[in-house]
């Protein structure tokens, strides 16, 4: 595991890489990056759900290892920090029900070259309900960063979701499921239930309307955040309200692309497809 330390008078303000170790070292370092501040402007990139499975039928990434390897190296030249706010990793898919070592460990054999990108410096790590083992392992449910005046909140999302807040099993036990009747050859049944889940989980047309966006504006007033970013809903979308700003990600997943790019110095926030 790399050693950090506490660094103040950086340019970025936060935990400085001090040695570096092989690429199998412990894949939750980032959970030593709960918070940053930063007196100088920073550019960020935010990406999240990308779902990195077994490689089986149950993976739903969807993507050519090697060119979103790419995408990365194109983020990684024009940004400072890229924030993986949660569901990077599948870990609800193992053979075994709750079993999220095992969906870790197979996740990571199956895409042996992401899992080394994402231990790089300029890589900053918020977990999601699908990285299971991320919040046992401490990985923070939030980051905060305070930078050129303004205060950014960075939260997956998950925490909005009633199943999750009050029967985390049950909603793992229906993912799990799932991948079962996509290993038994079931495609129709998945399907069907996957259809009914996105009809379920859309976001209304009226942002006034979304209890997501409710939730997350909710949160940013009492964290006292300027903007929320937040991800889960793979919904890419950018919202304001009351002078604050609501920001989500969308997804990596299913083949699909989109992030964020945010730049505090000229105020820029976009929602980007690549």
């Amino acid at each position: 595991m790399p050693r950090f330390e506490a660094v103040t008078n950086t340019k970025h303000g936060v935990f400085q890489r001090l040695s570096d170790a092989p690429c199998d070292r412990h894949p939750w370092v980032r959970s030593l990056l709960q918070s940053q501040t930063s007196d100088a402007p920073m550019n960020i990139a935010v990406i999240s759900d990308l779902h990195l499975g077994s490689g089986d039928i149950t993976d739903t990434f969807g993507h050519s290892e090697a060119e979103f390897i790419r995408f990365l190296s194109r983020l990684e030249s024009d940004f400072e920090r890229i924030v993986l706010l949660g569901d990077v990793w599948e870990t609800l898919t193992s053979h075994w029900l709750f079993d999220a070592r095992e969906g870790l460990r197979r996740a990571r054999e199956a895409h042996p070259e992401l899992a080394c990108r994402f231990e790089g410096s300029k890589y900053l790590y918020v977990h999601g309900n699908h990285d299971l083992i991320a919040a046992n392992e401490g990985v923070p449910a939030e980051l905060v960063m305070n930078t050129d005046g303004v205060r950014l909140l960075f939260t997956h999302g998950h925490h909005h979701d009633w199943l999750i807040r009050r029967a985390r099993w049950a909603s793992e036990s229906m993912v799990w499921l799932g991948a079962w009747v996509r290993r038994f050859g079931l495609s129709a049944l998945y399907r069907l239930g996957y259809l009914l889940d996105k009809a379920w989980s859309r976001p209304p047309a009226h942002s006034l309307k979304d209890t997501f966006q409710s939730w997350a504006f909710s949160l940013a007033r009492l964290k006292q955040a300027d903007v929320i970013v937040t991800g889960h809903t793979h919904v890419a979308m950018r919202s304001e309200r009351d002078s604050r700003l609501f920001l989500n990600s969308g997804c990596c997943a299913e083949g699909k692309t989109s992030y964020l790019a945010i730049d505090t110095k000229s105020g820029r926030y976009d929602v980007l497809a690549a």
